[in-house]
């Protein structure tokens, strides 16, 4: 029996742009969903972008308010720009992999189908994650904020010198360091940039800030875990062409004395993976980890 207006359940489809023969693929989701009953809308730049006039575009706000879940079909940077202007609804978010790593869209696109359909039957794990907030204060006045599912980076310009930073966790003075920057970084993105520089891969049940600093110049200043409670303040004390980034994607430049407060946001974000999934076996897929079979563990 097919669901009423009153009853059905909406599911939102976000799509990363420019991506050749994704028309494909999203023809097989809205299909699919569309046979098990389900009523889609589609975000709307994804639905300026496909040109599928025939399906209801909505906005993320609308989305929020009406979507039992939405599918991103792209990348990792797809699924954080989602998931930081959803996370005030806390919408779950099942990703299928149109990337490259795939850490957060873990599903693969040539066994969405059968995958989707034991996620929408409730065959799933459901997994919660911390978002970072941050507000850049310049005397005393806010001047931008933004929010991180990964990463807060504070960094130098591409052709300046070191920046000189002093680090303030809970009130108290940790370090004043001279690097090319600092990563405040969720466990969601101790798998991303705070990796690639040397930071610990944290699970993200955990519950912990980690602070990689980027090419220090003392070789003493290590990454950290700090409580995730931590209010953490970074002060710009030196520096040409500073500027500090949430997730990669939007940006504020920053002056000397320019400190930049960061938190555990009060919004989560939920991911929905396949039955089955584990987060070590992602992390074996995608570093790589024990390839050599001649290494494998053998029962005895």
């Amino acid at each position: 029996m097919s669901a009423t207006p009153a009853t059905q359940k909406t599911i939102a489809l976000v799509v990363r742009h420019n991506t050749l023969g994704i028309e494909e693929p999203v023809a097989g989701i809205l299909a699919f969903l569309r046979g098990a009953g389900y009523r889609v809308v589609l975000e709307e730049s994804t639905a300026a972008h496909l040109a599928l006039d025939d399906i209801e575009a909505l906005s993320i706000a609308a989305i929020g308010a009406v979507a039992c879940a939405a599918i991103v079909l792209g990348g990792d940077g797809t699924m954080l720009g989602v998931a930081r202007q959803l996370a005030p609804w806390d919408v779950p978010l099942i990703g299928i992999n149109q990337g490259r790593l795939g850490f957060m869209t873990d599903i693969p696109i040539d066994r969405m189908i059968p995958v989707l359909s034991d996620i929408l039957e409730g065959r799933s794990k459901a997994e919660k994650r911390s978002l970072l907030q941050a507000k850049v204060m310049r005397d005393g006045v806010e001047i931008a904020q933004g929010l991180a599912v990964n990463d807060v980076v504070v960094s130098r310009g591409a052709g300046a010198g070191m920046v000189e930073l002093k680090v303030e966790v809970e009130g108290k003075f940790m370090y004043a360091q001279r690097s090319d920057g600092l990563i405040i970084s969720t466990p969601t993105g101790s798998t991303a940039y705070a990796l690639s520089a040397g930071g610990p891969l944290l699970h993200p049940s955990l519950q912990g800030i980690v602070l990689v600093p980027i090419a220090p110049h003392a070789l003493s200043n290590r990454p950290i875990v700090v409580p995730e409670a931590s209010e953490i303040v970074v002060e710009i004390l030196n520096g040409r062409d500073t500027s500090v980034n949430f997730d990669m994607q939007t940006f504020a430049s920053l002056q000397v004395g320019d400190r930049i407060v960061i938190s555990r946001s009060p919004n989560t974000i939920t991911f929905l993976h396949p039955h089955g999934w584990s987060y070590y076996d992602t992390l074996r897929e995608k570093l790589h980890w024990n390839e050599n079979p001649s290494l494998q563990t053998k029962p005895r």
